[in-house]
């Protein structure tokens, strides 16, 4: 009975120093997992613009640096000009400075045309009217950037 109290004290002390190799072992270094970078995309398969995981390294071509990308919803791969995306986004990156003297103030009673650059009362806020569509309850709707608050839709023309 005593050899066995004493072989089931060996016994912790065992399993406390396998937990502590275990340990030791966890605590190697592990390898960094990569943060993925996404971009939004036109995928030629779903015939939309859909998000993109950056796979693999950029490659330094005679056409500018590109890289492959994975399209999230349908795995296809196509290889992306990343100079190219670059600039497209640093094109729409660019604000067109917009004052208040020159626009209309928003009014959802009242109709507006793409290109109006509206004033916002309660926003405090200016944008431009980027287009137009119809609400599935028939009622119209504006696209509108604006300079604070970004892409908004707003009601128009309501009665």
């Amino acid at each position: 009975m005593a050899g066995t109290k004493k072989s089931a004290k060996s016994a912790k002390a065992e399993s406390a120093e396998s937990t502590n190799t275990a340990t030791e072992v966890a605590a190697a270094p592990k390898r960094a997992k990569r943060k993925a970078k996404y971009v939004t995309l036109y995928s030629p398969f779903l015939m939309k613009d859909t998000k993109h995981e950056l796979i693999g390294e950029p490659q330094e071509t005679e056409n500018g640096r590109q890289q492959w990308a994975r399209c999230s919803v349908s795995h296809h791969s196509q290889l992306v000009n990343l100079d190219a995306l670059q600039a497209s986004a640093e094109k729409a990156m660019t604000q067109i400075k917009l004052s208040r003297e020159d626009s209309k103030e928003y009014s959802p009673r009242l109709e507006y045309q793409v290109g109006d650059v509206i004033y916002h009362k309660p926003w405090d806020d200016v944008g431009i009217v980027r287009s137009k569509e119809v609400m599935s309850n028939g009622r119209a709707a504006l696209l509108v950037h604006f300079e604070k608050n970004k892409d908004k839709r707003l009601v128009e023309n309501l009665k």
